[in-house]
């Protein structure tokens, strides 16, 4: 008997190997070494035959060897490979009929009939009650997963497990019963554990986020702060663009006068090019005429840099613009900052202030930049008809 039994572990082993694909991580031969465990031990604690024991034994070994040729009907998969195995090895045509029917006592619909399937059955489901069932649950649920069986969350695997140990299983031998069912409840504790800490992180974040929702709808600041801040961004990139674009202007200018200095200006001193004195004046006054536009349009203002305690209690000072204290010391700037800020109307008057502020400096800056491409328009213009009179007087 031992002589059989090693020789299927073997096999067992060297088929997993070469023809169970990897993504059966837990019908595997790790799996199939537990459930021989498992009925050695309930074969050792129940009164059963020698042949009855041999033949329970090969079936664990067996059982899912079927896994090698997919899902479907994996027990009828398992008996044939059992039925080859035992014939090229001179079993009993007995030994085989015993092997076959245990092999499709595994069947998760089938119930046992007599001893030998009790033992069986409850060998392929000893994982309810051992310390590894958590491993082996989570093992299964990848399985399901990879193989496109069934996809579940993990708090749907919990309630799945829970209805599994509470309703569709249950033990048949009275070793079992005796000493596996309290390990399998436990299980299930752990289980009812994990959920309700689940239920009671869902029931807490649902909590969190209605309040917060219920914040946001109920608190008008945050739609205040959001005007302040888009509306502040929004002037700033406007004066950011002004500037590009007198820069701009000052680099074209610069140019313009730096050619017609250095080709033009010159060439003026000969009889032949006088007529051209008239058109060159009028381009380099036009293009200096811009370079001081846009010169203005981006200079800044230069404030006193200063505050009294006095403004700061009448609120005569806006503490946000940096012309207002950068040259008061910090601990007084500090002051002014936490009397601002205790000080809510304060503060939005202050920023009101700032945005008031920026809107006439960008009116200034638009205003000048303006006159400013007026000027540079005109200028080109005036030139180019200059230009021509010029050459067609000539």
């Amino acid at each position: 008997m031992n002589n059989l039994l090693d020789k299927a572990d073997k096999y067992v082993l060297e088929l997993f190997k070469d023809k169970l694909p990897n993504t059966f991580l837990y019908h595997n031969y790790k799996h199939t070494e537990r459930v021989v465990k498992s009925t050695e031990e309930l074969i050792e604690h129940s009164e059963i035959n020698v042949k009855q024991e041999e033949a329970l034994k090969l079936a664990a070994w067996f059982h899912d060897t079927g896994y090698t040729k997919g899902h479907e009907k994996h027990e009828e998969s398992s008996v044939k490979i059992a039925k080859n195995f035992l014939e090229d090895n001179n079993a009993t045509q007995d030994l085989i009929d015993q092997v076959s029917k245990y092999i499709l006592a595994t069947k998760f619909s089938h119930t046992p009939q007599d001893i030998g399937e009790m033992i069986i059955k409850d060998a392929d489901s000893s994982h309810f009650a051992k310390d590894y069932y958590e491993e082996t649950s989570e093992l299964l649920r990848q399985e399901l997963q990879l193989h496109n069986r069934k996809n579940f969350t993990s708090s749907e695997w919990i309630m799945e497990n829970i209805k599994m140990l509470t309703e569709k299983h249950q033990f048949y031998t009275d070793y079992a019963l005796k000493n596996w069912n309290h390990a399998k409840e436990e299980n299930l504790l752990d289980l009812v554990e994990k959920q309700n800490k689940r239920e009671k992180k869902l029931t807490k974040e649902e909590h969190k986020a209605r309040l917060k929702a219920k914040y946001k709808n109920d608190n008008p600041e945050r739609s205040i702060q959001t005007l302040f801040r888009v509306t502040l961004r929004n002037h700033i990139k406007l004066s950011d663009i002004a500037d590009t674009k007198a820069n701009i202007l000052l680099s074209v200018n610069a140019i313009i006068i730096s050619l017609a200095i250095s080709n033009l200006i010159p060439k003026l001193d000969a009889v032949s090019n006088r007529h051209l004195l008239i058109p060159t004046l009028v381009l380099v006054l036009f293009s200096v005429a811009s370079m001081i536009l846009s010169i203005m349009s981006t200079r800044p203002n230069v404030t006193s840099g200063e505050f009294t305690k006095e403004q700061v209690k009448n609120r005569d000072v806006n503490l946000l613009f940096f012309g207002n204290f950068h040259k008061m010391p910090f601990d007084l700037f500090k002051w002014g900052i936490n009397e601002m800020i205790q000080d809510k109307d304060y503060v939005y008057e202050s920023l009101m202030l700032d945005l008031h502020l920026l809107g006439k400096v960008l009116h200034r800056k638009y205003l000048l930049l303006r006159l400013t491409y007026t000027v540079f328009m005109l200028g080109i213009i005036i030139s180019v008809i200059a230009f021509v009179i010029a050459f067609y007087l000539m």
